[in-house]
């Protein structure tokens, strides 16, 4: 119990300084551009496996064609943002990282929520997903503020 207490203390710390949200803005952007890039290079090999299940299913399997987008990126963002490092691979790339503001890590279920509702903002709310960040504390987007997230560089 104090060994979390005190990672807890050691988080809200390094949450509290203000330089660990000095460039978060412009690498959050960089570090999507990344995924989403390996994303779509996922999706060459499942795609693949699809085309051929199709074949071998007269044309049945091909209807997971549909699913294979968003269930790729699901995987992705469970695997890395949802992992240790609480970071997806382009997130690494730039130096940054997803921390909850009650200290606890992030999992897996909780990442693809957070990725989730960035999707669905992006697509209802498209330019006030950003604009947030020019007035939020922390340079928070939208889906951040609902769920009590923040992004932070990892140097700092």
């Amino acid at each position: 119990m104090n060994d979390q207490v005190l990672h807890g203390e050691i988080i809200q710390s390094r949450l509290d300084d203000v330089r660990a949200y000095d460039g978060v803005r412009s690498r959050r952007i960089f570090a999507f551009l990344i995924d989403y890039l390996i994303v779509l290079l996922l999706l060459i090999p499942f795609g693949l496996v699809v085309l051929l299940l199709g074949l071998i299913t007269f044309g049945i399997g091909w209807g997971l064609f549909g699913v294979l987008g968003p269930l790729v990126a699901i995987v992705y963002v469970w695997n890395t943002l949802g992992g240790a490092s609480q970071a997806t691979v382009g997130m690494r790339a730039m130096g940054i990282r997803l921390d909850r503001l009650d200290g606890r890590p992030v999992d897996g279920l909780f990442a693809v929520v957070h990725s989730v509702l960035f999707w669905a903002g992006n697509v209802i709310l498209t330019p006030l997903v950003l604009l947030v960040t020019l007035f939020a504390d922390r340079k928070r987007t939208l889906h951040d503020l609902l769920l009590g997230t923040v992004v932070t560089r990892t140097d700092r």
